[in-house]
């Protein structure tokens, strides 16, 4: 049973994060409380997975596709926007993934501020004792990161624009919104941001 229960929260929060498995008519996956599972990466699931978690009435559908699949005995519309029909609880803990990172530090290079070509650089080199940690990790360019190598900050006469930390849940969530994905279908807008403050 407890196995059981595992793998069926496995498939609720499991999200692509391959943007080629994403191309045609993913669905945007809200949690029973109607807010996205997750903003980083953004809650999303390939046409397929979604339409067998209809079939198994794990979801419900509050947005469609123009689209239709077929199968031999009926045809439907393919859902943009699915809801849970049992909430999952939210992770508080943040993941220490390359995506994450990224994220965090707004996918530009922490030395320079330049976008684009990003990798990572241990601030305490690994060859000085550096960890592989939140606190110890940046996102870098390649000409910076080249340039600092092995070196200490002070040594490599470079600054860091801001000192890496571990992120909470919702700093994460709000960095989230600000890098949404290239593609957002025009039925996933309310559903993203309708829990936004507003301005006044």
């Amino acid at each position: 049973m407890l196995d059981e229960r595992h793998a069926v929260t496995d498939f609720r929060t499991q999200f692509v994060r391959d943007p080629a498995a994403l191309r045609h008519n993913p669905a945007l996956v809200l949690n029973a409380d109607y807010r996205p599972l997750s903003y980083y990466p953004l809650s999303l699931w390939p046409w397929q997975e979604t339409i067998k978690a209809v079939f198994l009435d794990r979801v419900s559908i509050l947005a469609e596709y123009d689209e239709v699949v077929r199968s031999q005995r009926e045809a439907i519309r393919i859902p943009s926007v699915v809801v849970l029909k049992d909430y999952v609880k939210p992770r508080k803990r943040v993941a220490f993934t390359r995506f994450n990172l990224f994220l965090r530090d707004e996918f530009c290079c922490q030395y320079c501020g330049s976008k684009g070509d990003l990798t990572f650089d241990h601030v305490v080199p690994r060859s000085r004792g550096g960890v592989t940690s939140w606190e110890n990790v940046v996102a870098a360019c390649s000409p910076c990161n080249l340039r600092k190598a092995n070196k200490s900050l002070r040594a490599s006469g470079m600054r860091l624009r801001r000192a890496p930390q571990r992120p909470s849940s919702e700093e994460m969530h709000a960095a989230g919104r600000r890098f949404p994905p290239n593609h957002l279908h025009v039925s996933w807008i309310d559903y993203l941001y309708w829990d936004a403050e507003l301005e006044s």
